[in-house]
């Protein structure tokens, strides 16, 4: 499974995290927003599609940044996290999936609270922790 993620960052270098709301996979683990790529859709199309319909914004395409591909296994679940950096977007990101958003400086996010294939993208976006 393809999976798109966008690692919003804003003007003060901070970036968008979302927290897998009850009953899904990894409830209440933070993540790097987005969701799957439908057939056909090319990896960007997918990024601005599942922004769009998770936070209601509207990504700058230009904006959009290749950072890290992960690939990963959830037991029963393969799939590649394929994340991408967005500096420019139009709109206020706000939670259509129901879940809790919040803004935090890359360096200071507790990798253990993210979802696991998500601390990837983490030490992609800091460098290596010492």
């Amino acid at each position: 499974m393809h999976v798109m993620a966008g690692a919003l960052i804003d003007a003060g270098g901070r970036v968008l995290l979302a927290q897998r709301p009850p009953g899904k996979h990894l409830a209440g683990a933070w993540e790097f927003p987005g969701g799957k790529l439908e057939p056909g859709e090319s990896p960007l199309q997918g990024l601005v599609r599942e922004l769009r319909e998770e936070l209601g914004v509207e990504i700058d395409p230009a904006s959009a940044v290749p950072l890290t591909q992960v690939p990963w296994s959830y037991g029963d679940r393969q799939l590649l996290l394929d994340t991408w950096c967005v500096t420019r977007w139009e709109g206020v990101p706000a939670s259509l999936d129901n879940q809790a958003l919040r803004w935090a400086e890359p360096a200071l996010v507790d990798p253990e609270a993210l979802a696991p294939a998500d601390r990837l993208i983490l030490q992609a976006l800091c460098g290596p922790r010492t």
